[in-house]
């Protein structure tokens, strides 16, 4: 068998690959219309989709809004850069001029949405009386909070003027084709950057009840929206009547991929799921006993088994460190095997950035706590401290892949060969 490690990173980079946007965006697109097409899109792959799209189409009229290096060469697409996980004026002001691009369009007219996951950073236009620091605030409590995303995305349509189907209704009456890359649990499209092309049946009141089941203390602009009449659109709208939305690449099938991969080497596979949710610490725990239930019962000789897992942990901050879900995942799953022999991990983000860090995830083996005590680093501190970036950074087991552009969420695999 290929060097465990080695053949984990494989593994993490053929599921990034088969969600390339440059992959199998085209054959979701129909014929270039003959009449007025506008681009827009937001997201850490939607640079990457806005030139896929012109690779099929030629130059096209738009604006795209993506992380800070995630840009990607377009002919006529406007490529913007702002930020994310925290949102900044850049994606304001942007997100005010996609919206100036979107007034005034007819029936005839067709608007192509590019949505990936990072859309509800990078796509910024508070509602009410909110500021941009308002806006801010929110998404940093949401994101120490340890709320599931699909509580964070509720919390966060009803605080916007283009989430929870938004965007759509500002095109209205033209026509909108919303090409999604998921990167939620469900692979749900009112999910994914919020649902700007999608309808939201929650209320105000469901809003309030998580900020308040989470202890996110909100500005009084946030209070002051949530305590009437928010703007999301209903599902039933006719402002979302001549919209269709589109899943183009999902977790699953980047675990798909991976999987055949792994059996191609003469690995068995399992897939746990590709929507796990839940902390991040108390998912390694329970995945540590699957992977030494599944040791005992292998014999010598057998072949390695590869156990697959996607979806979306969280991290509630109990500490000053740096870190991110994929990063706290594996430390946690260090501690829970204590170092038991012939089994390995790998989890990362597939966009290449675990929490708010350059920093895909880590790499462990049976030596990894033994390597940290002998470099003078505290495992168990760490983890208090939500430090499994700084943790791994210490003793070599990162993996930095820098932007990938894509973002089909975690991607998480145990190999466990005989002890």
């Amino acid at each position: 068998m290929t060097d465990p490690e080695t053949l984990l990173r494989s593994l993490f980079a053929r599921a990034v690959a088969v969600a390339d946007p440059m992959q199998g965006l085209a054959a979701h697109l129909p014929p270039r219309p003959e009449g007025r097409v506008v681009v827009i899109g937001a997201g850490k792959a939607s640079a990457r989709m806005a030139e896929a799209v012109e690779a099929a189409w030629g130059p096209c009229e738009g604006l795209v809004i993506t992380r800070y290096g995630y840009a990607r060469p377009c002919q006529g697409i406007e490529i913007v850069e702002a930020a994310h996980p925290v949102p900044d004026a850049a994606g304001m002001a942007a997100t005010a001029r996609m919206l100036r691009l979107l007034a005034g369009l007819g029936a005839g007219d067709m608007v192509l949405a590019l949505i990936s996951g990072g859309a509800s950073a990078l796509m910024v236009q508070p509602a009410g009386a909110m500021t941009l620091a308002d806006k801010q605030a929110v998404n940093a409590a949401l994101l120490a909070s340890g709320a599931p995303i699909g509580q964070m995305n509720v919390l966060r349509k009803h605080l916007s003027r283009v989430k929870g189907g938004q965007l759509a209704a500002a095109a209205w009456p033209a026509r909108m084709l919303a090409l999604l890359i998921s990167d939620v649990p469900g692979d749900d499209p009112g999910m994914i950057g919020s649902g700007p092309t999608v309808g939201e049946a929650s209320t105000p009141a469901d809003a309030r009840a998580i900020a308040a089941r989470h202890g996110i203390a909100l500005p009084p602009a946030a209070a002051a929206v949530l305590a009437g009449q928010s703007g999301v659109v209903a599902p039933g709208d006719v402002r979302l009547s001549r919209v269709a939305n589109v899943i183009l690449a999902a977790p699953s099938q980047s675990l798909a991929a991976a999987a055949e991969m792994a059996r191609d080497a003469g690995l068995r596979t399992e897939i746990l799921g590709d929507a796990l949710e839940g902390e991040a610490r108390e998912v390694a725990r329970e995945h540590a006993l699957r992977a030494r239930t599944r040791q005992a019962g292998l014999r010598p000789g057998d072949a390695p088994v590869v156990m697959l897992s996607g979806g979306e942990l969280t991290v509630t901050r109990r500490g000053d460190g740096v870190g991110g879900p994929n990063a706290e995942y594996a430390l946690a799953l260090a501690l829970a095997l204590d170092g038991a022999p012939g089994i390995h991990a790998l989890a990362c983000d597939t966009d290449g950035v675990d929490g708010a860090a350059e920093v895909a995830g880590a790499v462990i083996g049976p030596q990894t706590l033994m390597r940290a005590r002998a470099a003078g680093v505290d495992p168990e501190a760490a983890l208090m401290r939500n430090d499994a970036h700084g943790f791994f950074g210490a003793i070599g087991g990162q993996v930095v892949t820098g932007p990938t552009r894509t973002n089909v969420n975690d991607f998480r695999a145990i190999l466990i060969a005989p002890a």
